[in-house]
């Protein structure tokens, strides 16, 4: 028995060593973070404006809207782009300041609570679950894309990867010793990083597949 306890002390002792980041990996990691965070809060503002700009006219002629596929007003007019009663968009204007809070300060040198970085990663979690929702939404239901959209769908995936590494590394996400070591490991090993290729590059076919030349007309 205190074999078995000395070999899972070790065990873990072994996984926080290797998971502890340098500062260089902390600045790339909150760099990232902090680049596409900045990229999905412009989104959100655009797709905030051209929300009351389609509200006060549904007519209006968006400089988003390229193509009868790539078209910002469209997207922007059905229920979809106002699941709670108002513009989703507005929901990135809150949550992107957040992320961009705990990137420049962990950029600083700040190291958040356990439970606070947890937390951070489940709620992100629901909003990407929910932009890839609304991404679904657009290409099988609605008929269009908004190039804005997709801006913000490829940022927040960026960021939640981004803080999920860190997290990993941290061990921040409550894993046993095992589940730890296998996660840093799958980090570590750049699977994370060949994950989100990969990921990226299939919603990109997708996109083409489903719509063909008419995506670039």
């Amino acid at each position: 028995m205190l074999d078995s306890e000395a070999a899972e002390v070790a065990e873990e002792h072994t996984s926080d060593v290797r998971s502890t980041p340098s500062r260089r990996e902390r600045h790339l990691i909150f760099g990232e973070m902090l680049t596409f965070a900045v990229l999905s809060l412009l989104a959100s503002f655009v797709l905030s404006w051209d929300a009351i700009l389609i509200a006060e006219n549904p007519d209006v002629v968006l400089s988003c809207s390229i193509n009868p596929i790539l078209d910002c007003v469209t997207v922007g007019s059905t229920w979809q782009a106002n699941v709670f009663g108002f513009p989703n968009a507005f929901l990135g204007l809150v949550a992107e300041p957040v992320v961009m809070t705990i990137a420049v300060a962990s950029l600083a040198g700040t190291r958040f609570p356990r439970w606070f970085m947890f937390t951070a990663n489940v709620v992100y979690l629901l909003g990407v679950i929910f932009a890839y929702w609304l991404l679904y939404q657009s290409t099988f239901v609605i008929g269009a894309l908004c190039p804005w959209c997709l801006l913000v769908t490829v940022s927040t995936t960026f960021v939640f990867v981004s803080m999920t590494h860190w997290n990993i590394l941290q061990n921040n996400l409550f894993l046993s010793p095992r589940q730890h070591q296998k996660a840093v490991a799958f980090v570590r090993g750049g699977w994370l990083t060949i994950s989100l290729v990969g990921w990226l590059t299939a919603l990109a076919l997708m996109e083409i597949i489903k719509w063909g030349p008419r995506l670039f007309s």
